[in-house]
């Protein structure tokens, strides 16, 4: 919806940029029309200046327009002045605003959860942890996400002293571990609820490039704010972040997240 000072040709520009950058089809003149509610004659100058200026492209054998060069080029200005650690951040800083609760990044370092990035909650109540701390995967949202594409055989490898419990909620069963492993690969979502620490509870996403788990994200929330209306706004808020970052990885070397392992 259009916000009271919103110029309207500009958000339709934008719109139509918006809506061809997440298609990997294109869309014809009509789809474009449809999807930003706007007539047909109203947007087709649009179009034809953004073709002109190799914003957009036109299939002539499937009348399909897709996103061209210079938006390319546009976004990269944008990436190298930004490294991914930095965009990973911006979505995090999205999710604290809306659901009020601390965001974290972690990576896999052997069987660990190494914490790289934290935004903290305003709460005076809230998870109390640090950028570089360590946890062990098994028994964290964050970890059982990096975990998510790890194989039965993989889990008993990283792990060959056995799964220690942390509380009495904690995973100590290989095969209760990869039962939740498994369904974390249909749901894309990972839960843990005091498994490490009493009172608290955390969702987290996997980050993905090419079917290999980079890094994942997690909210943290104390038990008794961990409504089901909160814990769906942060299933939401993660999944939706987990979409742009994704994208953001297929589109640029990843490298810029290579961390020690």
């Amino acid at each position: 919806m259009l916000s009271f000072d919103e110029h309207r040709p500009t958000s339709r520009v934008l719109d139509i940029l918006e809506l061809l950058a997440s298609s990997n089809e294109g869309h014809t003149l009509t789809e474009i029309a449809v999807a930003i509610d706007a007539p047909k004659s109203t947007i087709l100058p649009i179009i034809r200046t953004l073709c002109h200026r190799k914003f957009i492209s036109l299939n002539k054998m499937t009348s399909r327009y897709s996103i061209s060069i210079n938006a390319f080029v546009v976004g990269s200005s944008y990436l190298e002045d930004l490294n991914i650690l930095n965009i990973i951040k911006e979505e995090m800083q999205y999710i604290v605003n809306q659901s009020l609760e601390t965001c974290q990044m972690g990576i896999l370092v052997k069987g660990d959860v190494l914490y790289i990035a934290k935004i903290d909650s305003l709460e005076p109540i809230r998870l109390v942890s640090f950028a570089g701390k360590k946890i062990p995967a098994y028994c964290t949202a964050v970890g059982k996400a990096l975990l998510s594409r790890h194989s039965r055989q993989q889990l008993h490898e990283l792990y060959p002293q056995g799964l220690q419990a942390f509380t009495p909620q904690t995973i100590t069963d290989f095969s209760c571990l990869y039962e939740e492993i498994c369904l974390i690969r249909e749901s894309n979502v990972a839960t843990e609820s005091e498994e490490i620490t009493n009172n608290v509870q955390c969702l987290a996403v996997p980050l993905c490039k090419d079917g290999q788990v980079i890094a994942a994200i997690s909210v943290s929330i104390p038990k008794f704010r961990a409504t089901p209306e909160k814990m769906s706004l942060i299933r939401n808020l993660l999944l939706a972040s987990q979409r742009k970052i994704e994208q953001i990885f297929s589109t640029v070397n990843v490298d810029l997240l290579t961390f020690p392992s």
